[in-house]
């Protein structure tokens, strides 16, 4: 018994505690600098489509300097290939063991070419490079002592994506719900240690470092909202309904945009198009930085007054347009803000609409803002829970929490009933196949015994970050443990114990390397080894 308790603290809790700490800790300070540089360089790009739009003759020579950022970006991503598109959906493939992650020159080229991105003014957001910048870090913060420890990266990974999450939108809890949701879309103790422990280090260095940076918390300021009785019901049903349906055209015109980039275009180089993202985003930004830029200043703007309804339909289309044809063509940057600014323009029209047709009081418009933005949340990325406490952190929803599970499942089944999947998933299955065209994977079948002193041991299958695409089949207890087998991987893993895998993988060098660093170091045979 007291093996078992040794084991668990020096096996599980211990690590988890150091590498969540250290994880956490220096998540926060990168992005705190990292939202302090960009808060100046996006303040620096509206004051620079001002000049702009005044001195004309100006256009031209940016549109030169684009050109050269946009080859300099191509050869980038032809280096680098994680530093395209969003960072969440890519984030979410490193976590789950399907995406490389080089850890330093991810977390150095996401600092800096997507601040590029926001002085340009694409209109893609912080939060995506956020998280997968504290993927990073949780690697990098492992690596030192990667020869002994190399099975918890992806464990530190989780947590600094989550402490990224968390400091970006200033929403701890949805930070944790982030890796259970959407990243492993499973419940598991050392999901929930890990990311806990990483969350909460970065939400104290944070609370200490943002005052000297004058970087605030949280995404937006305290609001205070109406608080809806059973007979506004229908208001969050209408809402989820509309943001629902609305989710639901978006991810079918982002099959048509993706379609029109990789088909159509195909032919067409990189640089060009990497270059008519950024004319694009020049000229729709003369005409007004509403249809540009992240999309933050653009939310706050919704609350504080109303836009033509006739304008907002216009943002609308432009802002999705232009983000899903930046987002295509890799720019690197995030979109989960992006959405949230689509669903706060599309409650705002819907707000206006039904303040004037059934005589609400003003007061309920903010309230259909929030609703707009919890529905898109739950609709586009399909993470309902999130979307729920997300709306309770960041958006002051305390006393509407009723209302606000109502338009949350409403917008999530409307997506259901559409068989639409989430647009992280969308993208991380576009990034999966390009990198693994023209490859040929081979399906694995083969027995690995569990070694003294390793990883895997005093865990449950559910606990442990397997390689992708791994299959624990049986697990037969060593002949000291009375032969027991588990079909289910519903009981702790012990030395000796004997487990029948099955995996299918393009780089079997790589699966089995992070299999030995789960089960410790051995010699196998491959029962089976087919091509599919």
């Amino acid at each position: 018994m007291f093996s078992r308790y040794k084991n668990f603290f020096i096996n599980l809790i211990f690590p988890a505690v150091i590498f969540g700490s250290l994880t956490g800790i220096l998540t926060s300070m990168v992005i705190t600098l990292y939202k302090w540089c960009a808060a100046r360089v996006i303040a620096f790009s509206e004051a620079g489509y001002h000049y702009m739009r005044d001195h004309l003759w100006v256009v031209l020579p940016v549109l030169l300097a684009l050109a050269g950022v946009a080859f300099l970006f191509s050869r980038i991503y032809r280096r680098i290939p994680n530093l395209q598109g969003g960072g969440i959906p890519t984030s979410i493939g490193i976590l789950r063991g399907s995406l490389p992650c080089r850890w330093l020159s991810n977390l150095v080229g996401l600092f800096f070419m997507s601040l590029t991105s926001f002085l340009i003014g694409v209109p893609l957001g912080n939060e995506g490079p956020s998280v997968q910048m504290g993927t990073a870090i949780g690697k990098g913060s492992v690596s030192p002592m990667a020869k002994k420890h190399r099975a918890w990266k992806r464990y530190s990974m989780t947590g600094g994506a989550c402490a990224g999450f968390s400091i970006a939108t200033g929403a701890p809890i949805s930070g944790i719900l982030f890796a259970i949701e959407e990243a492993h879309q499973r419940v598991s103790p050392m999901i929930l240690i890990v990311s806990a422990v990483s969350v909460l280090f970065a939400g104290i260095t944070t609370d200490i470092l943002a005052p000297l940076f004058s970087v605030s918390t949280s995404l937006f300021p305290e609001m205070h909202l109406i608080t809806l009785s059973v007979k506004d019901i229908w208001i969050p049903l209408v809402v989820g309904a509309a943001v629902g349906l609305f989710a639901v055209l978006f991810l079918h015109y982002y099959g048509w945009i993706a379609a029109l980039v990789g088909k159509t275009l195909k032919r067409v180089p990189r640089t060009w198009k990497i270059f008519l993202v950024f004319a694009l985003t020049v000229g729709l930004g003369l005409v007004s930085y509403s249809f540009i830029s992240t999309g933050h200043e653009l939310i706050l703007s919704l609350f504080e007054g109303h836009t033509a309804i006739a304008m907002l339909l216009l943002i609308l289309f432009a802002r999705s347009t232009l983000t899903l044809f930046a987002n295509t063509n890799g720019i690197t940057g995030g979109i989960f803000l992006p959405l949230l600014s689509l669903g706060a323009v599309l409650a705002s029209a819907l707000g206006q609409g039904l303040v004037s047709a059934f005589g609400l009081s003003e007061s309920y418009y903010t309230m259909i803002l929030v609703l707009g933005i919890t529905a898109c949340i739950s609709g586009m990325m399909k993470m309902p829970l999130t979307a729920i406490v997300f709306a309770v952190e960041a958006l002051s929803c305390h006393e509407n929490i009723l209302y606000i599970l109502i338009v949350s499942m409403a917008a999530f089944i409307i997506t259901e009933i559409f068989e639409v999947r989430s647009i992280n998933e969308i993208v991380l299955e576009g990034r999966e196949e390009s990198q693994n065209e023209g490859k040929t994977a081979c399906v694995i079948d083969t027995f690995v015994t569990v070694q003294n002193d390793s990883f895997a041991i005093g865990k449950q299958i559910r606990d442990i970050f397997w390689p992708r695409n791994l299959f624990v089949l049986s697990v037969q207890h060593g002949t000291k443990h009375g032969a027991e087998v588990d079909e289910h991987g519903g009981k702790e893993i012990r030395e000796g114990d004997i487990l029948h895998v099955r995996y299918s993988t393009y780089d079997e060098g790589q699966t089995r390397q992070e299999l030995l660093a789960i089960v410790g170091e051995q010699e196998f045979a491959r029962s089976v080894d087919h091509v599919v």
